[in-house]
């Protein structure tokens, strides 16, 4: 028996260090050196060096003149401790409701269809992006709240949309975070002084 438990916790031993230890830190040491950015959660800061997100997680912007995003589940509302979709099937009636009540709101801001991910929650409730669609649907409340042209902050969404990953994988999108800092930094708001 003694012949059969030594090889074993050897082995255990072994695969432990090897596995648990020393794989996991030579890629943490790989990722940090050919892509530190992303080995860092893709962090994004403001002008003074301050963390305000990362380009991978989404974040609840309510203001008129911002890019709003998608719907979100999660928690109160892109709680990345709360990660998670609604769970609510596609008879569910308050499921139903909302996406009605979030219609009713879109069809007021602006005439047309309305895209699918304006409506409805990802899986995660994280998302941090919207369809270009979507995004030009919200062109003329931005351009209104800068005091910008409509086409202007069209070409801006244009600029800041991605294509399918590789030409073929997954759908064109608009990253909320990045196209609202440019957003501020190219059509800033001028909120009036106070005395």
């Amino acid at each position: 028996m003694l012949a059969q438990l030594r090889p074993a916790l050897v082995s255990t031993g072994f695969f432990t260090v090897l596995l648990g230890l020393v794989y996991p830190m030579a890629i943490t040491g790989i990722a940090q050196v050919a892509l530190p950015a992303a080995a860092n959660g893709s962090l994004v800061h403001d002008a003074k060096g301050q963390v305000i997100g990362s380009a991978l997680i989404g974040q609840g912007f309510a203001k008129p003149e911002y890019l709003h995003p998608r719907p979100s589940a999660a928690g109160t509302g892109y709680d990345a401790s709360a990660s998670s979709g609604s769970n609510l099937g596609p008879m569910n009636e308050d499921l139903a409701k909302r996406i009605a009540t979030d219609a009713d709101a879109l069809r007021k801001e602006a005439p047309g269809p309305i895209p699918a991910d304006a409506v409805t929650t990802s899986a995660s409730g994280l998302d941090p992006d919207i369809s270009p669609e979507t995004a030009h649907r919200q062109a003329a409340r931005i351009a209104a709240a800068r005091g910008a042209t409509v086409a202007e902050v069209e070409a801006l969404i244009t600029t800041h949309t991605a294509g399918r990953t590789l030409g073929f994988l997954g759908q064109p999108r608009v990253n909320v975070l990045m196209t609202n800092l440019a957003l501020d930094a190219r059509y800033p708001v001028r909120h009036p002084r106070v005395p």
